[in-house]
């Protein structure tokens, strides 16, 4: 007599979802808060363990609509391969103000250049690097590694076997970028 569903029953179960789903969107919320990281879809299925990868997608595309529905000053992006709270960029005003003591640590025009070339050729050596830019880089790629925006991905099989370099999850997250895709494509950059 499986038929046979009690009404009130279904209805109760329904609102027990419903709360159990309010539950795990803030639990969700909290972890994107508290990270100062990009949480993957896997990191938050480990700690909701009942939770598919799905359901958490589906609850994190509806926080991040509730937030800008509301025009609340956080907003919920996907960057490098994971989900990260930011502040909306039409506050950006009121945090300068906030932060303009706030020493910011950019990164040099060779810096940038170093960066660029590694990005868009990786994986590349250091000679191939120095080769397109005409001057040693040695100081540069040390800073990049320590600033963990570059890697040593291994080494090529050439002689004397030079360490081949790539960029990190860090430079992704520094960039604001969900993955290399989102570069921008190099013919563009070369347009006057």
């Amino acid at each position: 007599m499986s038929d046979n569903v009690n009404p009130v029953t279904n209805i109760e179960s329904i609102r027990d979802k419903n709360k159990i789903c309010n539950g795990v969107k803030s639990v969700i919320e909290a972890l994107l808060f508290a990270s100062d990281r990009p949480l993957t879809l896997e990191q938050i299925k480990n700690v909701l363990d009942n939770f598919q990868t799905s359901e958490i997608r589906r609850i994190l595309e509806e926080l991040s609509k509730e937030y800008e529905a509301a025009n609340r000053g956080i907003r919920i992006i996907e960057v490098a391969g994971g989900f990260q709270m930011i502040t909306a960029n039409t506050f950006s005003c009121f945090l300068k103000k906030l932060y303009k003591q706030r020493r910011v640590d950019r990164l040099s025009k060779p810096a940038l250049e170093t960066l660029a070339i590694v990005a868009y050729k990786q994986p590349v050596t250091r000679l191939e690097v120095e080769s397109i830019r005409n001057v040693n880089i040695d100081g540069m790629m040390r800073n990049l590694l320590d600033k963990d925006l570059i890697r040593v991905c291994g080494r090529k099989k050439a002689p004397g076997r030079p360490k081949i370099y790539g960029t990190t999850r860090q430079f992704l997250e520094h960039f604001g970028l969900k993955s290399l895709e989102d570069l921008p494509k190099i013919d563009i950059l070369a347009a006057p």
